[in-house]
């Protein structure tokens, strides 16, 4: 795994967190116990910081940055992402806010200053424009995003599950080493 400091900040990473070995994490970054991040990630903290929660899950290949601070946009945006996320295979974040327990489809693009209520499942491929917010307990989908319906119990349910399963799949992992440079 690629952990790197970038001018004096240094990610951390909570109790039990697993970083693949073939990702790449940098700078202001911080990782919550139990959470995930997968082969080729890269999570790049360098001008803002990154901060995910606990028992969240960053899959294969996707692209985590923030917005920084400059004359168009002078507090920049960071990257904040809450417990119990999954997010999917090839999804973009960038300069978000997304809350607790939300299934983030892969392929999916979040853009700068847009927010996540918890309990949102975004459908793959989805484009969640700049500023804009999703509210809580809908399933949204498409390029823009729009609100389809209210989820229902057995989806709420699934935040849950899909955050313990990767726990226990992180787990197995971490027991074989990958995490660690060959």
């Amino acid at each position: 795994m690629a952990i790197r400091s970038f001018q004096q900040h240094i990610p951390r990473l909570g109790a039990r967190a697993f970083v693949d070995r073939s990702a790449v994490v940098l700078g202001d970054v911080e990782i919550g116990e139990d959470s995930s991040v997968w082969p080729l990630t890269v999570i790049r903290g360098d001008m803002h910081r990154i901060r995910i929660g606990a028992r969240t899950s960053v899959q294969d290949a996707s692209v985590l940055h923030i917005t920084h601070a400059g004359p168009f946009n002078p507090d920049g945006y960071p990257l904040l992402i809450g417990d119990d996320v999954t997010i999917g295979h090839k999804v973009m974040l960038h300069g978000c806010t997304l809350g607790n327990r939300i299934l983030v489809g892969m392929g999916s693009t979040i853009m700068d200053g847009a927010v996540v209520e918890d309990e949102v499942i975004i459908g793959a491929g989805s484009l969640v424009p700049p500023g804009k917010t999703l509210e809580s307990g809908f399933l949204y989908v498409g390029s823009p995003v729009k609100q389809a319906r209210a989820l229902t119990d057995k989806e709420r349910a699934f935040f849950p599950y899909s955050a313990a399963n990767y726990v226990k799949l992180k787990d197995l992992h971490l027991a074989e080493g990958f995490d660690q440079p060959e």
